[in-house]
């Protein structure tokens, strides 16, 4: 469906229908109900991009599964678990501000958009059993974690999910399960955060429309805006401009002309899945079991066998595969984003990450022109019994690993997101990718404090945040604070319909 509605000289323009805009969003017209905001997307529908649900896998990202945050075994042998531990309890604050929306009617049928799913953790092989429980030892420790199990028996990970062990060789094994795993589609949930938001006074949403300019004025940016429908091309005052827009980021940070986009590039990462259909193997997997990166691969392709649950229909998903793209977005991308985002300012840095990254570029090339049969050998280390005519091979979202000078060197920012700034505070743009859209809430409260410091500041504004995010300013990850942890997280499954 199509939005149309306008605003002339909005307070925020959010570029992006996606995720992170309507959470963020949401949670200003909450702090500020009288704010006026505006949206702008390019697609003729909402959240269609990397927050569409078959563009991403779903996970809802609490650290409980996804290895690679825990990449190695520290000198002692033990696992440092301080990086799974953050970014669960950043997941738990999208919890309880999306159980705050449900429980207040903003939104509706969490089941649409949130599903219980258990996340496992599988490897083979010695050395990665060792690996894996020494990380088992060091996340169960925290209450986080206390419910994670692990085990080497093959019976018991059978009965965990089936599809691992049937036809499996002999041979070390070992698995982590935790059942408070969730299966998100990110879509829906921004799809729903807007839907509300565009029924609010001072409030625009238009669809099918593209941000190709932006300048600085003396009171914040003068944007221009196309109507991909007519043609026509119009401007428009904002105070506040929050560059939401995925892949489509780089280029409008590159035309906004602020000294923190000087020298940043992007490097697009396209991705695919292989999805089953075939109800009686769909009916036997209930899990996300993530295993260990492949060599050369990017954080984001960590292979995994996943339940996802997408307009009330349960399929099963494995990858990602990657492919070579030189597009930003999937559905409103050019093959000439990537060469268009060349500048004089980032050039010396692409070179750089070219000659240094020459496997990553070798293992892209190798992951596009790989036939099923090398997608399914991949897929026989998760589910060894798999069969080509179940599977079928879909394209998926695009990422644009974000590339910057970093102390003089130049890097992938691998997984993180990352939130740019100008001095003025007056535009604020996203980069990276996994765990974004599961830690959204935690990435858009970032953006509230440095750029609308003045709605959290006081003992209202504290009231009005703490009344959507129970815990917010309060570390739960202390043990003095476990109860409390317990007690919201609790109250959100139940809103959310999780318990």
């Amino acid at each position: 469906m199509r939005h149309s509605t306008h605003l002339n000289n909005p307070d925020v323009v959010l570029i992006g229908s996606g995720v992170m805009s309507s959470n963020l969003g949401a949670l200003l017209k909450r702090l500020q109900p009288d704010l006026s905001i505006q949206v702008y997307e390019v697609t003729e529908e909402l959240a269609q991009e990397s927050s569409h649900g078959w563009n991403n896998a779903g996970t809802g990202h609490a650290g409980i599964c996804e290895l690679s945050y825990t990449p190695k075994r520290e000198a002692d042998g033990s696992v440092n678990v301080t990086k799974v531990i953050e970014i669960f309890e950043q997941f738990e604050q999208s919890k309880l501000f999306w159980s705050y929306a449900v429980a207040s009617g903003m939104v509706d049928e969490p089941k649409e958009f949130i599903t219980p799913v258990q996340h496992l953790s599988f490897v083979h092989g010695q050395e990665q059993v060792d690996f894996l429980k020494a990380r088992h030892a060091g996340m169960s420790a925290h209450h986080f974690f206390a419910p994670l199990e692990y085990s080497t028996d093959r019976e018991t990970i059978g009965s965990w999910a089936p599809l691992l062990t049937e036809g499996r060789p002999s041979g070390p094994i070992a698995a982590t399960k935790m059942d408070a795993g969730t299966d998100v589609n990110f879509g829906a949930i921004s799809r729903k955060l807007l839907g509300w938001l565009g029924k609010q006074d001072g409030c625009g949403i238009a669809s099918g429309h593209r941000v190709t300019d932006l300048k600085k004025t003396e009171n914040g940016w003068l944007l221009t805006v196309k109507d991909l429908a007519t043609g026509a091309t119009f401007q428009n005052n904002a105070k506040f401009v929050f560059v939401g827009a995925g892949g489509g980021s780089l280029p409008l940070l590159q035309k906004s002309g602020i000294a923190e986009a000087k020298g940043l590039g992007g490097f697009p990462i396209g991705g695919q899945w292989l999805v089953c259909d075939n109800p009686e193997i769909v009916a036997r997997h209930q899990a996300k079991v993530y295993g260990q990166a492949l060599d050369a691969a990017p954080t984001m392709a960590v292979p995994h066998l996943d339940t996802r649950i997408l307009d009330g229909k349960k399929t099963l998903l494995f990858g990602p595969f990657a492919a070579w793209t030189t597009k930003f977005l999937h559905q409103k991308g050019s093959y000439l984003d990537l060469p268009l985002s060349v500048k004089p300012d980032n050039l010396a840095t692409l070179i750089n990450i070219g000659i240094h990254n020459l496997d990553l570029v070798k293992y892209l090339v190798q992951q596009g022109t790989q036939s099923m049969a090398d997608r399914m050998k991949v897929l026989h280390v998760f589910y060894p019994d798999a069969k080509p005519e179940d599977w079928k091979l879909i394209d998926a979202g695009i990422r644009v690993q974000a590339i910057k000078k970093t102390d003089g060197e130049a890097g992938i920012v691998h997984y993180g997101t990352e939130v740019i700034t100008d001095q003025d505070r007056s535009i604020s743009a996203l980069l990276g990718a996994s765990p974004g859209a599961s830690v959204c809430v935690n990435i858009v409260l970032e953006v509230i404090k440095t750029c609308f410091p003045q709605l959290l500041d006081t003992p209202q504004g504290l009231a009005r945040i703490r009344e959507m995010i129970p815990t917010f300013g309060i570390d739960t990850k202390l043990p003095e604070n476990e109860a409390l942890y317990r007690q919201h997280s609790q109250q959100a499954n139940q809103n959310l319909q999780l318990a």
